[in-house]
């Protein structure tokens, strides 16, 4: 059995809108782009197999009984979307309510990222102006530089109270 070409162009344009939507800042476009995706995928699921009787043993010969696992994992699937937007919807609207609106903001490790992205560097370079794990960031993304020696010396009081502890 061939898929129809209506519903592989549907399926198509489910999965590029979905991904579309999963790639903005917006939680509730995310929301949307997790809908548009589980839908894309149950229809893929149900386009393939070919039709036939009922798989109910006693009414239909087995060699034209239709497959029932792809209608099985379009229910599963269908649980499995309806308890991500679920977790989506309590996410937006938390983030809303805290926030007032419901963007995901940039963290520090995405602007440090960005940073070494615009140098062309990599994050496995081993440039002296990188910062180390122990290495603290400023609000700017950038590595402070008090931070090693701070970081240190908590270190060398830490080492000195428990040597007279003991």
């Amino acid at each position: 059995m061939t898929p129809n070409l209506t519903y592989i162009v549907v399926v198509g344009v489910l999965f590029a809108a979905g991904v579309t939507l999963l790639l903005e800042r917006s939680l509730t476009r995310v929301l949307m782009g997790v809908i548009l995706l589980g839908n894309g995928a149950n229809l893929l699921l149900l386009t393939g197999g070919r039709a036939g009787g009922p798989p109910i043993v006693g009414t239909t010969d087995a060699g034209e009984m239709s497959d029932p696992l792809p209608q099985a994992m379009v229910l599963t699937a269908i649980v499995i979307t309806l308890g991500m937007t679920a977790f989506l919807l309590a996410l937006s609207y938390r983030s809303w309510h805290l926030n007032g609106h419901d963007e995901v903001q940039d963290d520090v490790e995405d602007r440090r990222i960005m940073d070494l992205a615009d140098r062309d560097e990599g994050p496995g370079t081993d440039d002296a102006d990188q910062p180390d794990s122990d290495d603290q960031l400023d609000p700017d993304g950038r590595p402070d530089p008090d931070s090693r020696r701070s970081s240190a010396a908590s270190v060398a009081a830490a080492a000195g109270e428990r040597g007279r502890d003991a």
